[in-house]
């Protein structure tokens, strides 16, 4: 069980920090994926053994809380694992361990509170420093001068006022469309959608003063309920068909127009087409701009972005549930693709809109969970507004004063919490490794540092030594490493309470 557990977190750890290694995932369907984001890595896996699957789902509970920092949890995890190992070798109850774990975690937490240095949304350097050390493990790291001011200003155009510490990263919609660079990435304020106006019958590219209606009925002429068919063996019957399919589409357009609407967002319809070829002639006659085949779960931020509300029925399309804007227009990539914006929203929502841009779908993908993880961060620094350094600092800093915690205990505790101290020294140790230094100097050196006094000494990957990370800003959000310490040390207590393996087939 041990063994399975130790495997999977050895898998993630070279990819930890910014010298750490990109793993390349091939799909069962053939699909290539390369990341170096740990829940990524770890979600793909196929992990089959009970046990390593708490490490799947750990990493996936750090995405979720923190966002960025799931390499981070896994190697503690696996770290701590191997040193409660020795602990029940040498006789200790795994009760009595689990118990020093939980008292170890919430001292750890209570040091790194005190290290941490407190920050102001209005600080936007401290927040793009932060933002831009996350996206430098990633394989996108060159581009985080572009995407970590991103990221900033995006989330702090969607904090409410009334509700500052709750940021909800549905309401930043990422686009992603394949062509250009990344560096061609950009912030909308409005809506980007992938996709290019309807150009049936030469309708509009370009429509200013929008009326926008957001549309989940179809523009089409209505199908019977069951599965029947229906004969016609006459000429003028079948013309007379035509004739009552034209009517009723042309009653639909009127109805539109009537309310002053000159542009259509249509939802996907499953069951009939949601626009004819007929009725697309009809609206481009009406001068109505059409855009078709938006799909159901962007209906809601569509219609918040706009503050207009989805229209389900033609008899309830009047002027009240439109949108309003400015300009609404298809633009012409230089690569031949084509995207459509809608901006100088009224009333705008608080909503923002990113698009992504990349040379090949493998970029795009790692540039989107990229800026995912930049999106985090800044939400965990709304959340709870405090910094701490990074470059294995903290980790050092806790082992320190940890071990200096465990001589003050009595009897095993004091043990427990002197192998939990160890165990922390896998971040600097590792991150010592992955950019080809010489951990055990490294270690050695940083413990000197920290001795006397020195808290915000770290490993500064890029130059190989030690330096004060905080100068190099090299900052992360104190969530990040606080829910990876708690996390972890669950997942841990949780194992060793666990003597058996039961299948039931």
């Amino acid at each position: 069980m041990i063994s399975a557990w130790q495997t999977v977190a050895n898998a993630v750890r070279t990819s930890l920090g910014p010298k750490g290694m990109d793993k390349m995932i091939s799909t069962a369907n053939g699909e290539v994926i390369i990341t170096n984001d740990g829940a990524t890595i770890l979600n793909k896996m196929e992990v089959l053994q009970p046990a390593a699957k708490f490490l799947v789902e750990l990493s996936k509970s750090q995405d979720v809380v923190a966002g960025d920092g799931t390499t981070t949890v896994v190697v503690i995890a696996g770290a701590l694992l191997k040193q409660c190992l020795s602990l029940l070798s040498a006789g200790i109850h795994p009760t009595v361990v689990s118990d020093s774990l939980h008292k170890a975690s919430t001292k750890a937490v209570e040091v790194l509170t005190a290290m941490a240095l407190p920050v102001e949304l209005t600080d936007r350097d401290s927040l793009v420093k932060s933002a831009s050390t996350a996206l430098n493990s990633k394989v996108v790291s060159q581009y985080s001068t572009l995407l970590a001011p991103l990221a900033v200003d995006s989330v702090l155009s969607v904090v409410d006022p009334e509700n500052p510490e709750i940021v909800d990263l549905r309401d930043i919609r990422v686009v992603k469309k394949l062509g250009g660079t990344v560096d061609d990435t950009e912030l909308v304020k409005g809506l980007v959608f992938d996709k290019k106006v309807s150009h049936a019958s030469g309708g509009l590219t370009r429509v200013e003063k929008a009326k926008i209606g957001v549309i989940q009925f179809q523009i089409s002429p209505p199908k019977t309920d069951i599965e029947q068919s229906i004969v016609v063996s006459d000429y003028t019957q079948m013309d007379r068909i035509l004739k009552e399919e034209r009517n009723y589409i042309l009653g639909m357009i009127k109805k539109i127009k009537a309310t002053g609407c000159n542009v259509l967002l249509i939802q996907k319809s499953i069951l009939r087409d949601a626009v004819t070829e007929l009725s697309l002639h009809y609206l481009s006659k009406a001068k109505i701009m059409v855009i078709k085949d938006v799909e159901r779960d962007e209906i809601e931020f569509i219609t918040k972005t706009l503050s207009s509300l989805p229209i389900a029925n033609i008899d309830h399309f009047r002027a009240e549930k439109l949108g309003h804007a400015d300009l609404v227009e298809e633009i012409s990539l230089g690569d031949g693709g084509k995207i459509v914006k809608i901006t100088g929203i009224q009333n705008m929502g608080r909503t923002t809109s990113v698009l992504v841009r990349g040379s090949n779908q493998l970029v795009l993908d790692e540039a989107e969970r990229s800026l995912h993880d930049a999106l985090c961060v800044v939400r965990c620094l709304v959340n709870k507004r405090f910094l701490i350094a990074g470059g294995g600092a903290p980790e050092i800093e806790l082992s320190r004063q940890l071990g200096a915690w465990a001589k003050v205990l009595q009897g095993m505790e004091g043990y427990c919490v002197r192998s939990f101290a160890e165990a922390l020294e896998v971040i600097p140790y590792t991150l010592a490794e992955n950019a080809g230094l010489n951990p055990i100097a490294i270690v050695t050196e940083l413990r000197n540092r920290h001795a006397q006094g020195e808290i915000n000494t770290g490993i500064n990957v890029r130059k190989g030594q030690i330096t004060n990370i905080l100068e190099e800003n090299v900052v992360q959000p104190l969530l990040v490493s606080t829910s990876a310490i708690t996390l972890a040390t669950e997942c841990v207590r949780m194992i060793l309470k666990i003597d058996d393996i039961v299948t039931v087939r």
